[in-house]
């Protein structure tokens, strides 16, 4: 028997007539089922936050983080049913979706030690005046099915302490382990703080265009950010874009060969290479790219590839079929042209589960649409490079600007190129590491505003001057 979902709406666990399959991605097999909400049930959701906005955003910020550090515990407590639950819909091995389970619960406690302090402008003989920060309103979430925990916190956690209550919308082909949650929490946030519902893609406009939402935090694709974008501008919504990326590692000839290769691996393949910021493109010093290119290929044939509920797999399989089909053409792209693979390259369609071989191609042109598009699968292209300004120059020439890395053995040196490259965030030496009290955000077509830290924060509210003048008092 399938397992059936609730929704979380004012406080209690409710259902419809309608309901959707998830299917477990290793297998093809349906594993539950959720409800399939339209506009009455957003609707329903929608009128229970703005009625519990009164209250909410009228709490002290430590009846607030209370409440966020609950849900922090919450998801800590139950870790165990939670990480399994989560591979099962999203296909990541157990020790990474533990890892997003425990990393939702830490960026949640971490975030919630954040404060929202007035600010003092003038403080004068004449007057006084001060910057206070204020709740924007009811929060309309849309979250990805590449962490779709991890990003469900991430925007349930600083709406609630900045004082705004949420709508929270789960991807469709991962709604499971964030509706198991909304039954853990219900009784933690009060009545209408916090509601979760799942529905089709259509639904995610309803969301985008519902007059009684006052803000859009979305992350996924640069495709989908623009249609919320445009539909956010017909009543002025706050937006929190986090879009998609090709994101480019840079590694200079001095760089430590056998270090190096198993993170640069790492660095695009875990997830199965569904994550934003993974590396999208490598570049490797013509030095040394022989001898790395060769030692990365060599390492990914003792990576497992299978279910991620069994012992030993490291890599699991694609999450769901429109993105296997998709990174099927990119690699029959790559194939038809005749460029050189190290490694992978054939995928058994007889095999069930959306499973793609791990893929390493060598030194594919620039124009490739591997190299030029978004893989968001376990495809990874090395190309080779000459000089520092080239390759800061290929690195940048992209629509995007998410995330980036350098990795050499001069940390001075890989600042210096850092401070070059057109995104926002680059590691040093380093892959795939996001501070919950740094901001986040992306620059060009990945992104608009950010999350994380004082500057994510303070995403969900309005600056509010109050200025005061001291000599002007009616008697």
């Amino acid at each position: 028997m399938v397992t059936q979902y609730k929704n979380l709406i004012n406080g209690e666990m409710i259902s419809t007539s309608d309901m959707l399959d998830v299917v477990n991605p290793a297998n093809e097999e349906v594993i539950g089922q959720v409800p399939s909400c339209g506009e009455a049930e957003l609707n329903q959701a929608v009128a229970a936050a703005r009625a519990a906005f009164l209250a909410w955003s009228k709490k002290s910020i430590e009846d607030r983080r209370a409440v966020v550090q609950a849900i922090s515990a919450t998801i800590k407590e139950n870790s165990d049913e939670l990480f399994r639950l989560l591979t099962a819909e999203q296909g990541k091995p157990h020790a990474q979706a533990q890892g997003e389970i425990m990393g939702a619960s830490m960026m949640a406690g971490a975030q919630s030690t954040l404060d929202l302090d007035d600010e003092i402008n003038e403080d004068s003989e004449e007057r006084l005046s001060r910057t206070r920060r204020v709740p924007v309103g009811v929060v309309g979430g849309i979250v990805p099915w590449n962490f779709p925990v991890m990003m469900a916190v991430q925007k349930i956690a600083p709406a609630l302490l900045s004082g705004c209550t949420i709508v929270l919308k789960p991807s469709p082909f991962t709604p499971l382990t964030t509706l198991r949650l909304a039954e853990l929490i219900k009784d933690v946030a009060p009545a209408g703080v916090v509601n979760i519902i799942t529905g089709e893609d259509s639904l995610g406009p309803l969301i985008t265009g519902h007059p009684d939402i006052d803000k859009i935090t979305f992350t996924g694709s640069t495709a989908t950010g623009k249609k919320i974008m445009e539909g956010a501008s017909k009543d002025l919504k706050r937006i929190t874009l986090e879009l998609g990326g090709n994101d480019a590692s840079i590694v200079l000839p001095d760089a430590n060969v056998e270090k190096v290769a198993e993170q640069l691996f790492w660095s695009s393949f875990t997830n199965a290479g569904q994550i934003c910021v993974a590396a999208k493109r490598i570049y490797i010093h013509e030095d040394i790219y022989d001898e790395l290119s060769a030692a990365i290929a060599e390492y990914a044939k003792h990576v497992k590839v299978g279910d991620g509920a069994q012992q030993g797999t490291a890599v699991g399989p694609i999450q769901n079929k429109k993105q296997y089909d998709r990174v099927i053409e990119l690699v029959q792209d790559a194939k038809d042209n005749g460029y050189k693979f190290l490694v992978g390259g054939d995928h058994d369609p007889d095999v069930p589960g959306y499973y793609m071989p791990i893929t390493i191609l060598d030194n594919p042109p620039e124009d490739a649409r591997i190299v030029a598009e978004e893989q968001f699968g376990p495809v990874m292209p090395l190309m080779k490079f000459s000089t520092e300004d080239e390759v800061i120059q290929r690195a940048n020439d992209s629509e995007y600007g998410l995330a980036g890395a350098v990795w050499t053995a001069n940390p001075d040196k890989g600042v210096e190129i850092a401070e070059q490259l057109e995104t926002g965030t680059v590691w040093v030496n380093e892959f795939l590491h996001l501070s919950p009290f740094a901001p986040f955000g992306g620059h060009k077509q990945s992104g608009f505003g950010a999350e994380y830290g004082k500057e994510g924060l303070l995403e969900f509210t309005y600056p509010q001057v109050i200025t005061v003048k001291k000599d002007n008092v009616p008697a």
